[in-house]
């Protein structure tokens, strides 16, 4: 285990509209507010997504299992927001998207679309020195120090 400290900057609202690419609207925002890194809790509905729902098997390097919907779900997510080598920020999203008995639950990457609204409350993290690295044996951004 590895950790650094850190303490709370800015709290930023936000409200994305319908339609909204919700990872790019994100990822704009924090080089916008200079947020490198952060803490990331929504709540709301996607129309639209794609995830990882877990590896394949149990090895590593993981292969994604790969799962999408097209149906418009209630959702709740969590996440971290870091910059990587390129001080470009990378959004780590995990979150459960529900439609009636059917619910996915996983790691958002590509596409995500707002369906009506979605509402992220970010809490920025200064004083860390976390960033997201390259992890030889995975082949992942992982986070670093």
């Amino acid at each position: 285990m590895k950790y650094r400290r850190g303490h709370l900057g800015r709290v930023l609202v936000v409200k994305l509209e319908h339609g909204d690419d919700l990872l790019k609207e994100l990822r704009q925002l924090a080089v916008k507010e200079k947020v490198s890194s952060a803490v990331l809790f929504l709540i709301g509905a996607l129309k639209k997504a794609s995830l990882v729902a877990g590896p394949q098997e149990d090895v590593i390097p993981p292969l994604p299992v790969w799962n999408s919907f097209d149906d418009a779900r209630e959702m709740v997510g969590i996440g971290t927001l870091f910059m990587d080598h390129n001080q470009e920020p990378v959004i780590h999203l995990h979150a459960a998207a529900g439609r009636g008995d059917d619910c996915r639950t996983g790691c958002i990457r590509g596409e995500a679309e707002a369906y009506l609204v979605v509402e992220v409350i970010i809490l920025e993290i200064l004083g860390s020195g976390a960033m997201r690295k390259l992890d030889a044996i995975t082949g992942m951004d992982m986070l670093g120090f």
